[in-house]
């Protein structure tokens, strides 16, 4: 960025490093590092992910139907179009049909209804800034993990660690967010989104 001018896509994750850091040591995950997590554990955890997945395509379906700023429609239908790749990926992958009978657990119901209401109630950008925590959060928590190739969950880190969500968000961002009540708002629902992402992996393994 030119001198002077706020970066708030990075301004957004580097306030909120401290939920990065707490969500790391959920059981859930430190189990995962050392290879001990019981597989039924990961297979619940992965069909609630798959439930995540297909409703947040479904929302990015709505959000990329609705009229926007150029930009916005844009970084909306490319979205949509890289979740709905994945998702029909995913269902090929472990032969599954939608719309699936999945019951979200209340950690996930929570935050898919708070992913509703920012949909519903706030203005588009807020939505692409909610969707942005989940991004950058993966990708860190894979390259964190101490993980080997010989342990079961590496495939887990392997297929996370990599991905460029600077290329989709940090222009979008930072060409929108201006004001000091947009900045703010931006970092409530961020935080709120990493909160989410923080309850959804401790909820998946209770001690």
């Amino acid at each position: 960025m030119r001198s002077g001018v706020r970066d708030i896509y990075e301004e957004l994750w580097q306030n909120n490093t401290d939920v990065a850091q707490q969500t790391l040591t959920v059981p859930f995950l430190q189990h995962m590092q050392r290879g001990d997590l019981q597989a039924d554990d990961y297979v619940a955890f992965m069909m609630q992910d798959v439930l995540y997945l297909l409703t947040v395509t479904d929302l990015l379906g709505n959000m990329s139907r609705r009229p926007l700023p150029n930009d916005l429609k844009t970084f909306m239908q490319d979205r949509y179009q890289s979740y709905q790749s994945f998702s029909n990926y995913i269902l090929d992958r472990f032969k599954l049909k939608a719309p699936l009978d999945i019951r979200p657990i209340p950690a996930l119901e929570r935050y898919l209804l708070d992913y509703r209401t920012i949909m519903d109630k706030e203005k588009p950008i807020f939505f692409a800034v909610s969707l942005l925590p989940c991004s950058r959060l993966w990708i860190w928590i894979a390259n964190s993990l101490e993980e080997s190739y010989c342990n079961a969950y590496f495939v887990w880190k392997k297929g996370n660690m990599h991905g460029n969500p600077e290329k989709h968000y940090k222009v979008l961002l930072n060409n929108n967010l201006k004001t000091p009540n947009q900045i703010k708002r931006a970092n409530q629902i961020f935080r709120q989104q990493m909160q989410n992402e923080q309850n959804f992996f401790a909820a998946s393994l209770v001690e």
